[in-house]
Order: structure tokens, then C-alpha cells, then sequence
């Protein structure tokens, strides 16, 4: 019996010695995010960065996204890894606020500087989970919006589609709230999974972004170019525009303007500045200065 005993003992505790030492390190890396984000939110550590969208059509800019980064670290190695914990956590309110008010403050600045028009569209990024938060407080973007001189109908709140919405019934309230005040809609991500299709249907968006994955290769495969096509079809029945994330091959942004798409964005186009740069075709594309097929 002994030796049953010590035999268990053998194999089990350096079991247990492994998982206790697992166990001090997953709670040293949580307590060094914590720390960094409590940092970050206190110091407004984000870099925030302007990336072009443009008519497929016509090659007008019509507007930029918004990106907010946080400082490369040793809790946060990439913008991913910081948005992914923030997502586990209960700060997502306070960075989203913190997001919000980087994002206007930087492009009024950077619309300053270089002495340009800001009459662009602006889409913003937006948890989704923000918008219904019991500590939002109504009027909040509009003041932000009036101290920056920026208007309403400017601006275009992405929801991701990795966020799922379960409560459509009052969130689609909480957005006819923002749209009366001349906000408009747009789903991110869309292609990339069931909950973007019941959004579409539910939500209404005004703007519909299709994921990268479903851009990549577009001109090489088939399933996606038949995805695609009932996508284009559906928001020129419902009037919503349709603008392509992650265009980086010349054949992909061929493809996508033979194929009606509204707008686009991606490094083939422009990439992410610190300051505003309009997006533009590469040169060896030829402008073709034809009517836009926007949706009235």
C-alpha cells in the first residue's frame, strides 16, 4: 500500500507544483493588465489613427475610420490582445467613452492643422453594450459633437458583429433614439457570421462593412462571390450602402468596382496616418469618372 501511495504522490505533485506555479502567472498577467489599463484610461494612452474610405465608383474620398491603438506592452503586445481583455472586463464603458472622445478630439485637430474641409464622413467604432449602458448619459456625443463643431449626420457608429445583440427589441429602440438626432448605422464585420445576418435584418443599418476575410481572394473564389452578390442585392433593395473592409490586391479592387460595391477601404487604397490622407486608386488603376451607384 505504501507504494501505491508513493507512487501517486510522485506523478501527482509535480502536477499540482506545475498548476500552482500556471496559477501565480495567470494572476500576475491579469493583475499587469489591470494596472496598464488603469494606466491608459488615466493618462488617455491612446494613439488614434484615420483610415480613407472611398466611392468605388468614382475614387471620391468620402470619409475615414477611426482607430484608436494602445501603446505596445508587455500586458498588451497588440491592439487585439488590449481590445480582447477589454471585452472580459467591466471597463468597456470607460474605454469607449475614452475612444469617442480621442476620436473627434484627433480629427478636429488633425482637420485643423492641415487647414481641410471636415465634412467627411466619420465611422466610429462601438460596442454595442455602450450604447444601452445605465451610466450613459443622454446628449453626451452631441456635446462632444458641438465642442468640435462636428455634426451629427457625419458621424456612423460601427457595431461590430462579434458583439451579439439579445435584446433586439430595445436596442433597435435605443438607435431610433440616435438616428432622430441624425446619427446613422453600420454593420461591421458583415460575411463573417450568423449574428451579422440577423443585424441586418433587425438593425436596418445604413451602412453595411463587409469583413476582410470575405474580401481577401474575392476574384479567386467562387462561394464569396456569391455571398457577395446577395449582399449587394439586399441593400439595393433596402437602400443601404455597401462599403469593402481589407482591399489590398489590385485584382480584388477591380473586382469589387465591375461589381457595383458602394465603397471601400483598405491599404491598396490608404492606409491607417496619424494625420488625414485622402485614399485614392493606385495609379495603375484608370479612373472611371461614371455615374456613383450610391443609394439615394
Amino acid at each position: 500500500m505504501t507504494n501505491v501511495f508513493h507512487h501517486i504522490f510522485t506523478r501527482s505533485f509535480p502536477s499540482y507544483l506545475n498548476y500552482k506555479k500556471y496559477s501565480r502567472r495567470k494572476d500576475y498577467n491579469q493583475y499587469k493588465k489591470f494596472t496598464e489599463l488603469q494606466k491608459i484610461l488615466r493618462h488617455e494612452m491612446l494613439h488614434t489613427f484615420f483610415q480613407p474610405v472611398i466611392n468605388l465608383q468614382t475614387g471620391q474620398n468620402v470619409g475615414y475610420e477611426i482607430l484608436n491603438r494602445p501603446p505596445s506592452s508587455y500586458a498588451f503586445p497588440n491592439t487585439e490582445s488590449f481590445f480582447d481583455y477589454i471585452g472580459q472586463t467591466n471597463q468597456v464603458f470607460q474605454v469607449e467613452q475614452l475612444c469617442r472622445k480621442k476620436s473627434l478630439e484627433m480629427y478636429s485637430n488633425s482637420c485643423k492643422k492641415r487647414h481641410i474641409n471636415h465634412r467627411s464622413l466619420i465611422f466610429i467604432n462601438v460596442h454595442p453594450q455602450v450604447l444601452t449602458h445605465t451610466n450613459y448619459k443622454s446628449g453626451t456625443t452631441l456635446n462632444l459633437l458641438k465642442k468640435f463643431n462636428i455634426s451629427p449626420n457625419q458621424i456612423v457608429f460601427e457595431l461590430t458583429e462579434k458583439t451579439a445583440v439579445t435584446d433586439y427589441d430595445h436596442f433597435t429602440k435605443v438607435l431610433a433614439n440616435y438616428r432622430s438626432q441624425g446619427f446613422r448605422i453600420a454593420i461591421d464585420d458583415a460575411g463573417s457570421g450568423y449574428n451579422s445576418l440577423q443585424s441586418l435584418v433587425y438593425i436596418k443599418p445604413e451602412f453595411i462593412k463587409l469583413d476582410k476575410t470575405l474580401i481577401r481572394c474575392i476574384d479567386q473564389d467562387r462561394v464569396k462571390q456569391q455571398l457577395l452578390k446577395l449582399l449587394i442585392d439586399f441593400a439595393n433593395q433596402s437602400n443601404t450602402t455597401v462599403i469593402a473592409e481589407g482591399i489590398e490586391r489590385f485584382e480584388e479592387l477591380m473586382y469589387l468596382r465591375q461589381h457595383r460595391v458602394h465603397m471601400g477601404q483598405g491599404y491598396a487604397i490608404g492606409k491607417p496616418s496619424s494625420i488625414i490622407t485622402e485614399g485614392k486608386f493606385p495609379k495603375h488603376v484608370v479612373e472611371k469618372r461614371s455615374t456613383s451607384y450610391l443609394p439615394n
